[in-house]
């Protein structure tokens, strides 16, 4: 039963957050990444997703500048429609990414794959070792140019657990790395088609967000991985979506109306 609404809950921040998808051409077309979070998560319980999660203070240490290419903060903020910091959000879908799926999105300094051991995916999630240390440790570098801004959601006033407001990027997954989830947080994942999940989603056989889905309904209208990153570089800044909570008369939540709803501008 969901809770009625609370001054506490109203006043809830939503937390800046990144999520990548991760996708790669198949025979049969597209696939992307997603994983399902654990019964017991806070946020989103047994919800299929993306990587992603909240970006950390860390995502934006200086010591992270040698190890990042192809984009500048500036370039990165400009994007995003921030005065600064905009850095951070790339770097967070990099480490997300690695702790949550064991997909490193980097390169060795003299152009190769990036090397490095599930040692380093653990230690990174649980903070014993920072991206820097990462980089540094590996000669990696992070071609944040290869990350491409896609969708921005903020989750709805009201929620009375965690927000976030979160920036989505797409990203081809590189080929010599499979994925898998990190049974602490996701307990499952798989390799789907975007029109196979999303028909999923509607039979109910597999638990998706709106703006997860609206984000495969993105990545389903083109044929090729290539083709979505050109469609994703040539598109506008994406808009700022914050759905709003539609509330029964006992305060339960009763569903959610999104901007263009018949009823989203009555909604508090």
């Amino acid at each position: 039963m969901n809770p009625p609404p609370s001054d506490a809950a109203e006043a809830l921040p939503a937390l800046p957050a990144a999520t990548v998808m991760l996708a790669r051409d198949d025979p049969g077309g597209v696939e992307v990444f997603v994983m399902r979070r654990t019964a017991r998560a806070a946020f989103a319980p047994d919800v299929y997703v993306f990587p992603g999660g909240k970006v950390d203070p860390g995502d934006a240490a200086p010591e992270l500048a040698p190890f990042c290419a192809g984009l500048s903060d500036e370039q990165a903020s400009a994007r995003l429609g921030l005065d600064g910091g905009g850095l951070a959000y790339w770097v967070a879908s990099i480490r997300e990414c690695f702790e949550e799926a064991g997909v490193l999105l980097a390169r060795h300094r003299d152009g190769g794959p990036p090397v490095f051991d599930e040692g380093d995916r653990r230690a990174v999630h649980s903070g014993a070792l920072s991206m820097a240390e990462l980089c540094r440790r590996h000669e990696l570098v992070l071609d944040l140019s290869a990350i491409h801004y896609i969708a921005h959601w903020v989750t709805p006033v009201g929620e009375s657990r965690r927000r976030f407001d979160t920036r989505f990027f797409l990203a081809a997954a590189p080929v010599d790395q499979e994925g898998i989830h990190d049974d602490v947080e996701t307990v499952h994942s798989q390799w789907v088609r975007p029109g196979r999940a999303l028909s999923d989603g509607a039979a109910g056989r597999l638990a998706l967000m709106q703006p997860t889905r609206a984000c495969l309904g993105f990545l389903d209208e083109h044929d090729t991985v290539a083709a979505a990153l050109a469609a994703a570089d040539a598109a506008d800044a994406p808009p700022r979506i914050q759905p709003r909570l539609r509330r029964a008369d006992d305060g339960r939540i009763a569903g959610v109306s999104l901007p263009g709803d018949p009823d989203y501008d009555d909604l508090p």
